[in-house]
């Protein structure tokens, strides 16, 4: 490879940026309904009956004023989800992969991406829901599905985006 060679920029094909836009739109369509819809619903006593979304355990958490738990949940498993979409969009705007400013947002969201805990909160909602089942009954729904395939989906996402930055 020549110096010329080197010099010339590395875009990502136009067809492979397409796509991941798109997935990248249904991974937030995913995501916010993900949040939104309830995630189970607890049974206790055959009586009592509480469902739950994320937005809405946030919710409860800062309306009993458990301010720190509603600041760790709301960060990690809201906003810094959604600035990881973000963050990707505009890494495919980029577009020229081997440019200083896509370097810098790559390592960016590779320092801070792995903060963002949307995997490890639907492993705990699962654990949560096999250990409660001696106590209460749990009825999983629609939401916590559509979360799980929105963080499947956007760590997809990040390994494409980050393959192309890795090409010979």
């Amino acid at each position: 490879m020549t110096a010329m060679d080197e010099s010339r920029p590395m875009v990502i094909p136009q067809q492979s940026v397409r796509w991941l836009r798109w997935l990248l739109v249904i991974s937030t369509g995913l995501l916010l309904a993900g949040l939104y819809l309830p995630m189970l619903t607890l049974t206790k006593f055959l009586f009592i009956a509480n469902s739950f979304s994320v937005i809405s355990g946030i919710w409860e958490l800062l309306q009993r004023g458990h301010w720190f738990l509603f600041a760790v949940v709301g960060l990690f498993s809201v906003v810094l989800p959604i600035l990881k979409i973000l963050l990707l969009f505009l890494l495919l705007q980029l577009g020229e992969v081997n440019s200083t400013r896509y370097i810098k947002l790559l390592k960016i969201m590779h320092d801070y991406g792995r903060w963002g805990m949307l995997d490890v909160m639907v492993v705990a909602v699962m654990i949560v829901a096999v250990k409660l089942d001696v106590i209460a009954e749990i009825e999983l729904h629609t939401g916590l599905y559509l979360f799980a395939a929105a963080v499947l989906l956007i760590m997809y996402i990040t390994h494409r985006i980050a393959g192309y930055s890795q090409a010979p």
